[in-house]
């Protein structure tokens, strides 16, 4: 039985903008060792496989080329459109998603964006004196970039650059990112300049804050839109813009919108999604 196999760019209404995942629905449980080598043949940053079981209940996996990761954004949105397109759970039912992140929850808002209940990761200031300032350095010389303050959780780092001109012109040292940090997110304030396809949401006239976000270590030298990124940016941004709800843009080449609301202990990201391509897998060998 051939599987099916979607390709959809996410956090975007515009086809060949945002970031691409694959969605994949493969019969079962699935082999890890196929699913890997699945995503690594999709070769986007992550592909998402799917296991329905009824009530809008789903098993949800993410793969990178190289490796699985335990969350991610962009895919889970992804997969909910896909989801709704194809009529596997009535448009704008709400959807759980049973992940290694915990439940996941994939909702419509009134306005038709998709919403995912995702937890938040709020960072962790890194003080200059602390014993981790070293790495931020690093990072920053890494990045080509000057670092006002820093943050971590784990190996995720979260660097905040004087203005968005600065993050848009970082040129990263892939190899020594790759080193220093896992997920790298290098963030500024907006200075409202975005691209002809980034659509904001209806009465919102500008972005509050823009970010780029590297992931060498996991395969992805640059993720064009990261939603679980986001799950920390929100938490990071909440208490300097004075809100809990805020618009960011990812400012990668392709870029893309993330609605971000920030409720104590989870964060709900709106995003939209449109499909590129469908097709379908041989099953495995």
């Amino acid at each position: 039985m051939a599987i099916p196999l979607h390709q959809v760019d996410a956090f975007t209404d515009c086809q060949y903008a945002g970031n691409p995942a694959g969605v994949c629905f493969p019969v079962g449980l699935a082999d890890p060792v196929w699913m890997q080598a699945v995503a690594t043949e999709v070769g986007v940053a992550e592909t998402a496989f799917l296991v329905g079981h009824g009530g809008g209940a789903f098993d949800l996996r993410w793969f990178t080329p190289t490796t699985e990761v335990p969350l991610c954004g962009h895919a889970t949105l992804a997969a909910a459109h896909v989801i709704w397109a194809l009529g596997l759970e009535p448009d704008g039912t709400e959807l759980t998603f049973a992940t290694a992140s915990g439940p996941l929850v994939a909702r419509r808002s009134s306005d038709g964006w998709i919403e995912l209940d995702f937890p938040a990761t709020p960072p962790l200031p890194v003080a200059p004196d602390s014993e981790r300032w070293h790495e931020a350095v690093a990072l920053s010389v890494a990045l080509g970039v000057a670092v006002k303050e820093a943050a971590a959780l784990g190996r995720n780092w979260m660097l905040l650059a004087a203005t968005a001109q600065e993050v848009r012109a970082a040129r990263p040292d892939f190899s020594a990112v790759a080193a220093l940090g896992d997920m790298v997110v290098l963030t500024a304030p907006s200075d409202g300049v975005l691209p002809a396809t980034a659509t904001l949401p209806k009465g919102i006239a500008a972005a509050d804050f823009v970010s780029r976000v590297f992931v060498p270590a996991w395969g992805i030298p640059e993720d064009p839109v990261t939603g679980s990124a986001h799950c920390a940016l929100g938490p990071f941004w909440a208490p300097r813009l004075g809100r809990n709800e805020m618009v960011g843009f990812q400012a990668s080449t392709r870029g893309g919108v993330v609605r971000v609301k920030v409720a104590g202990e989870r964060v709900v990201l709106g995003g939209q999604a449109v499909t590129t391509i469908v097709g379908q897998l041989s099953p495995p060998a």
